[in-house]
């Protein structure tokens, strides 16, 4: 009885120090539970049942629990511990908030214009006329996208889109899903973030030599601050210095930022920095949502920062699916909440592909592709300037001038300028789940 009284007493110890150990990541996996049902119900319209079984049904995440819902949000618990509650706004998306939010405040919302134009897709809303290009092996091109939906419990794609000259020539979606259900692209907002950029530089508002910790008045910074040095082109292609932790499996420096922060812009600011250490190339999520603060200042009003992306990009393209969701101190969350139908992301990797030019207007200069695809030192090859590249052959069977916009779960919108080619996939799993080289080895092997 002593020995036995001896391993239940251990076996309490051990779960105590288990509980304590875990209990904060709780608050990240309630609050990621409960951001993603609100913003994919109120976003996508969604069911809820569907959201719990499918996109929440993760690794930890799945052990959260739907506690209650109202028309403006949700609030979630991990075996009723850790309540993270999520709003949702219109014009700005749903928000984790916390216990000091003001749920009565009023926060503008940004100007949005709906114009239907009478032109087939991509510059209107009309279908296009039915094109047959004589160099596409159609069949082998449907087989190629019928692939990427085989093994769905593994692959987990659900919607597939091959622009071709500007024509849709494949198009699929699993059930649940068609050209009007808009998809959450994670990081593939960076590279939206990043074209905004472009159009200031355009635009003659900005230029690569801005350095933001010297220009800005960023509260805690003094003049002898040797961040200054830093220059926009370092953020832009994640080598500022600056430290940052990009691991979600863990309470890092992103999961604190998403899950926890209330002014997401200000989490980069707080991490360390040595004038000392060489720059290195360091994936930050911070870095991008730094830039997305550093984009307000360069409006005098907040209600101007929340117009610049949809007027001067997003529905100036006719993205009117899109959706760019805001913190709780109403910064665009330029790193990770970004929504759009399948259709509207291939609009957006045409305007690339087009090298900014959009039905006769050029909404950002040519030379600003040359730039985003320019390879950062330290990245492999892989990265340029917000975008991903496959410079030095990270897909060894597709053309080195694809670049592509990537989120999580294998959000992609692939540029293949030598084919004259856009690509977009969405879906719940990437690499080594979804084969991202033979999927698009077989759809550019279609096209002679």
């Amino acid at each position: 009885m002593k020995t036995f009284k001896r391993i239940l007493l251990l076996l309490l110890l051990l779960l105590t120090i288990a509980v304590i150990y875990n209990y904060p990541k709780l608050n990240i996996i309630s609050g990621y539970a409960s951001k993603n049902l609100a913003s994919t119900n109120f976003i996508a319209d969604r069911l809820y049942s569907d959201i719990v079984e499918s996109d929440n049904n993760v690794p930890l995440i799945k052990l959260a629990e739907l506690e209650s819902t109202d028309e403006n949000g949700v609030t979630t618990s991990v075996f009723g511990l850790m309540e993270r509650e999520s709003i949702c706004r219109e014009g700005l998306g749903c928000v984790l908030i916390n216990d000091d939010y003001d749920k009565t405040q009023t926060l503008p919302k940004p100007k949005r214009t709906y114009a239907a134009k009478n032109l087939p897709f991509p510059y209107g809303n009309k279908e296009q006329a039915d094109t047959v290009f004589e160099n596409i092996d159609y069949k082998k091109l449907n087989a190629a996208v019928k692939s990427a939906f085989v093994d769905y419990e593994i692959q987990k794609t659900r919607t597939i889109l091959v622009v071709y000259k500007g024509q849709i020539v494949a198009e699929e979606y699993i059930e649940g899903f068609s050209k009007d259900t808009p998809i959450l692209g994670w990081s593939m907002t960076k590279s939206v973030l990043a074209t905004l950029y472009g159009i200031l530089m355009h635009q003659g508002k900005i230029d690569m030599s801005y350095r933001p910790f010297k220009e800005l008045d960023l509260t805690g910074l003094t003049s002898k601050d040797p961040r200054e040095i830093i220059p926009l082109d370092d953020f832009l292609r994640m080598s500022s210095g600056l430290a940052w932790d990009e691991d979600y499996g863990s309470i890092s420096d992103v999961t604190k930022m998403l899950f926890l922060e209330a002014d997401m812009t200000k989490s980069q600011i707080n991490t360390a920095y040595s004038s000392d250490d060489p720059k290195v190339w360091n994936y930050s999520s911070g870095t991008s949502n730094f830039l997305s603060g550093v984009l307000r200042k360069q409006f005098k009003t907040h209600q101007e920062y929340l117009d610049f992306p949809y007027v001067e990009l997003i529905d100036k393209i006719g993205m009117h699916s899109m959706l760019i969701e805001a913190d709780m101190a109403g910064n665009y969350v330029g790193s990770s909440y970004g929504w759009a139908t399948t259709r509207d992301w291939a609009k957006f990797g045409l305007l690339h592909l087009n090298k900014g030019n959009w039905n006769g207007e050029q909404l950002f200069s040519p030379e600003w592709i040359d730039y985003i695809t320019t390879p950062t030192e330290g990245s492999n090859g892989t990265y340029g300037a917000h975008w991903w590249l496959n410079s030095e052959g990270k897909y060894p069977d597709v053309p080195k001038d694809l670049y592509s916009a990537n989120g999580f779960q294998g959000q992609r919108v692939y540029i293949i300028p030598s084919k004259d080619l856009v690509i977009v996939r969405t879906g719940l799993a990437e690499a080594p789940y979804f084969d991202d080289n033979t999927f698009l080895k077989e759809v550019t092997g279609a096209i002679e």
